[in-house]
């Protein structure tokens, strides 16, 4: 299990993303767009500089859902490896059955 700390800090930066996503959007498509004056452009830089970091969505760790490891995740599960395994092994994700020949 990870620690509740490093848990917390990852969904306050996914509401923190949801939060200025469109934002975050809005100053990226002037960047690129290429009509837009140098002020424009230099403005929406340093506005999207002034966004919080954790606001990034780049900044997100993948973690499992069930225990909040961060390595050894399974995108298509939403579980790390460990986790996966268990519940796979005690037939409580549907569709997956292992294999054996």
């Amino acid at each position: 299990m990870a620690k509740k700390s490093s848990i917390a800090r990852n969904k306050k930066r996914e509401r923190l993303v949801e939060k200025y996503a469109a934002k975050r959007a809005e100053l990226k498509a002037t960047l690129k767009n290429p009509d837009a004056t140098d002020e424009e452009f230099w403005a929406a830089q340093r506005k999207l500089n002034d966004l919080p970091r954790n606001s990034a969505p780049a900044r997100l760790r993948n973690r499992c859902s069930v225990t909040g490891r961060p390595r050894a995740f399974i995108r298509r599960y939403g579980l790390s490896r460990i986790t996966f395994r268990e519940l796979a092994s005690q037939g409580k994700i549907p569709g997956v059955t292992k294999s054996s020949w």
